[in-house]
């Protein structure tokens, strides 16, 4: 009966926020209440994508707001947890701190698909302890702040999941911290960090909405993460890592005999990716404009700088629409 209400409009956040605002018992229950809303949106967007009622920026869009939701959710519940047993995570100035969540990939750009991982990195703005009679470091605070909220959404139960969360992209990879500070993203990003590094956080995103939105710890994160990613000049180096970085996939695509791979294969969704992100990098630092995050948008954005011809973004569009939706037919049936 819900489903019937309400499939013939898009799924709207109220939608997604309504069975997460009650009191819950225990963290089962959390864990079900999640999973279970996972269903009845993928039940939701399936049923319009396959009936023609939504465009393909639809879906991306909704999925997006899944994650962002439950993210949230999740952020927000089990710092009141915690701070319950430790007290509030409190910086220099004694002030309230909460972790940031940087959406990366698919996720960043508010394009995920149907069935993707969703990509995270976990900063939090300062060292320092928390305020309450059981006292520990703030850092000891986000990482098990970090591990309920990845519990939370990625567990394997009866109910499934609501998302396979993927932190390999965070500074040092499986072999970092979960979380790092502000001043250790800066730190890591001048003394360590990569080519490629810089491709994936073209797409980063601050996902933190509501009561875990500190605007000002953004607005700092956005200033460490801008100069590294986008370089004031003409950044032509870059040309040959991104080269190297797409010869290896390909490398990659070859061994695993995966040609015909709707994502990965050669003129897959992943090389159009490719093509719009080797523009941002090479020019973005000079043209803001190009600072942007969904691929559709930046592919136009190119041609409006007559950078690709127009015949060549509209190609690139209509196959990497083609593509996508493809992508999502099989990924309906295989979950």
């Amino acid at each position: 009966p819900e489903l019937a209400a309400t499939w013939q409009q898009p799924l709207s956040e109220a939608l997604l926020l309504a069975p997460l605002q009650r009191e819950f018992a225990d963290d089962d229950t959390v864990r079900s209440v999640l999973r279970r809303l996972r269903h009845r949106a993928m039940a939701h967007l399936a049923l319009r994508d396959l009936c023609g009622l939504a465009p393909l920026a639809e879906i991306v869009e909704s999925m997006t707001l899944l994650a962002d939701v439950t993210t949230n959710f999740a952020l927000d519940y089990y710092h009141r947890q915690l701070v319950a047993t430790y007290g509030e995570p409190l910086d220099k100035q004694g002030r309230p701190q909460r972790l940031l969540i940087i959406g990366m990939g698919k996720l960043g750009g508010r394009e995920l698909n149907v069935s993707s991982d969703v990509d995270y990195i976990f900063i939090y703005p300062e060292d320092g302890d928390t305020a309450g009679p059981k006292s520990i470091e703030n850092f000891d605070f986000f990482t098990r702040l970090g591990k309920r909220i990845i519990g939370a959404l990625g567990d394997l139960t009866a109910d499934g999941q609501v998302f396979r969360v993927d932190m390999r992209l965070r500074p040092n990879g499986d072999s970092g911290p979960l979380v790092c500070s502000l001043d250790g993203l800066e730190n890591y990003f001048i003394t360590q960090g990569r080519e490629w590094e810089r491709y994936a956080w073209i797409k980063g995103r601050t996902m933190n909405a509501g009561a875990n939105l500190l605007p000002d710890w953004v607005t700092a994160m956005q200033k460490i993460a801008r100069p590294f990613v986008f370089r004031k000049y003409l950044d032509f180096g870059a040309i040959n890592a991104m080269r190297d970085l797409h010869a290896q996939i390909r490398r990659e695509v070859a061994r695993k005999d995966m040609a015909d791979h709707v994502k990965l294969g050669p003129g897959g969704i992943r090389e159009i990716e490719f093509m719009a992100q080797v523009f941002q990098l090479i020019r973005g630092g000079r043209d803001m404009a190009l600072q942007i995050r969904p691929t559709l948008s930046v592919l136009a954005l190119l041609v409006d700088r007559k950078l690709i011809p127009a015949e060549t973004e509209q190609e690139l569009r209509e196959a990497y629409i083609f593509l996508r939706r493809l992508e999502h037919r099989l990924q309906y049936v295989e979950d």
